[in-house]
């Protein structure tokens, strides 16, 4: 029934995260970029998930690929879009030995890196396959964000599959003051259709990374410029802010 992250949840990901705001999130990204003066025409999404930033960077005319350490989550986001480079790679690793416009990487994935070093390691990563001037554009959980995820610390809900069946999810949230984690438990139960009652659960955990810290390591990576933002508005964040968005560039030659 126990699962590692980002496998069996592959399957059912897509329908839960139906009301995410994918293409919002590829305007607030590309409208920084065109404002900046930045020329988009090679984008890098890392920790591309099932695809659905990638596919609103496609269908704005742009030449992308998708990055990620889930085999699971890439057969899905390959399957959509078959005109995509689908790659699998470790944030802290990879290499692809060319460079990229703009670099993606959205909805918490660089939380996802909890070793002290690992944020870095991604950032560094990121800055030798931009190239000169490109832009790296991410959202992170503040330790605030982290510390008080969901109201009530879950979320519950009934959703829709292709195949007609459904699936019903309770995902829990609770942090851990020792290890300063937020961990998340989420469960997903299967109705109708062929795998009726199957059930699973995927444990993740999360480290918050404060505006403090994410300079830190931007520096440190080798970052000419940097902004630390709010969305929609790109205002600068509040000391309460539970979420913040990062647009960081690399220098010219």
């Amino acid at each position: 029934m126990e699962h590692a992250p980002f496998t069996a949840l592959a399957r059912v990901y897509d329908a839960i995260m139906a009301d995410i705001e994918y293409d919002a999130w590829a305007d607030f990204i590309l409208s920084y970029a065109a404002d900046a003066d930045i020329k988009v025409a090679s984008v890098l999404d890392l920790a591309c998930g099932t695809g659905n930033l990638t596919r609103q960077l496609r269908a704005q005319g742009l030449s992308v690929t998708g990055l990620d350490a889930s085999a699971e989550m890439l057969s899905v986001a390959a399957a959509r879009l078959p005109d995509v480079m689908f790659v699998p790679g470790d944030l802290r690793t990879f290499d692809l030995h060319q460079t990229f416009d703009l670099i993606t990487c959205v909805f918490d994935s660089l939380n996802n890196l909890v070793a002290e070093g690992d944020l870095l390691a991604a950032l560094g990563r990121s800055h030798a396959h931009l190239a000169p001037g490109g832009l790296l554009a991410f959202d992170v959980n503040t330790r605030l964000g982290v510390r008080e995820l969901w109201e009530g610390d879950s979320i519950e809900g009934l959703e829709p599959l292709p195949d007609g069946s459904e699936v019903h999810y309770h995902w829990s949230h609770r942090y851990d003051a020792a290890s300063k984690l937020g961990v998340v438990q989420a469960f997903c139960r299967l109705l109708g259709g062929e795998h009726d009652g199957e059930e699973f659960v995927e444990t993740h955990h999360e480290r918050g990374y404060d505006p403090a810290e994410l300079e830190s390591a931007l520096r440190e990576a080798g970052f000419a410029t940097w902004e630390i933002l709010e969305y929609p508005d790109y205002a600068p964040p509040e000391p309460d802010s539970p979420r913040v968005w990062v647009f960081a560039r690399r220098g010219q030659p």
